[in-house]
């Protein structure tokens, strides 16, 4: 091969990577219908560069079970018992409000209060169940459910020891303890839940890295034989 082919296969070279030729259009043209082995160099570097840019993909492993598998199942049962619990708190507050049934209020309170502590169950029942319909909302209820008990608890004792309050009114307030435990349990379920793009599977990160290359990496490699247009041979 003489310079002046190896100037030529320069510009072939640079017209298949869409690049422009050293020279003009014209004379690489002239140059190939004059020398057959110019020719058989641009068949040979165009069968490569078909390949090289129309190769088959690449097994990828499926990974649908592996993530669905990874995937925690979040329990519904909490939700379910609280959502329960909630409608019982209402009913204790409508059964209250109503007056269907004495409760042990009589005449141990003033009617503001007696209006006061029906207002207070019934804003309640509507928190948890509205932290069941919507677990987020959890976070936000746990404390003052937290605080109201423990205080409840005191008096409740105090009046227990003084027979200040019937067996019924202390039941009723079961429904608030076994709220604060089902609430504490769906407020840890919704932390524990992933969120979105947090959790991956092994191997689905590195696959998509090698995914993101750009596809002309893989093949600088393999046509390191077609010189840069801008070194000419000497």
């Amino acid at each position: 091969m003489d310079v002046d082919c190896a100037h030529f296969r320069e510009g072939i070279s640079a017209r298949l990577d869409g690049e422009d030729p050293p020279m003009p259009a014209a004379e690489l043209d002239e140059h190939l219908a004059g020398c057959a082995d110019c020719r058989e160099w641009q068949r040979g570097a165009v069968e490569l560069t078909r390949r090289l840019r129309v190769r088959p993909a690449e097994p990828a492993p499926d990974l649908v079970g592996g993530v669905l598998a990874a995937r925690p199942h979040r329990r519904r049962w909490p939700r379910l018992l609280l959502a329960c619990v909630a409608l019982c708190q209402l009913l204790v507050g409508l059964v209250q409000a109503t007056g269907l049934v004495d409760l042990g209020h009589g005449g141990h309170l003033s009617e503001h209060l007696f209006n006061e502590s029906t207002a207070w169950n019934l804003a309640l029942g509507v928190g948890l169940l509205l932290s069941a319909l919507r677990p987020r909302t959890a976070s936000g209820l746990l404390p003052v459910l937290s605080a109201f008990l423990v205080v409840l608890t005191g008096f409740s004792v105090v009046d227990l020891l003084n027979d200040a309050v019937p067996a019924a009114r202390l039941l009723s307030h079961g429904f608030l303890v076994a709220g604060l435990v089902l609430l504490i349990v769906v407020r840890r379920d919704h932390r524990n839940a992933p969120k979105p793009g947090a959790a991956e599977p092994p191997g689905h990160r590195a696959s998509t890295e090698r995914a993101a290359e750009p596809p002309d990496q893989d093949g600088e490699t393999e046509r390191r034989h077609l010189r840069p247009v801008s070194h000419h041979a000497a």
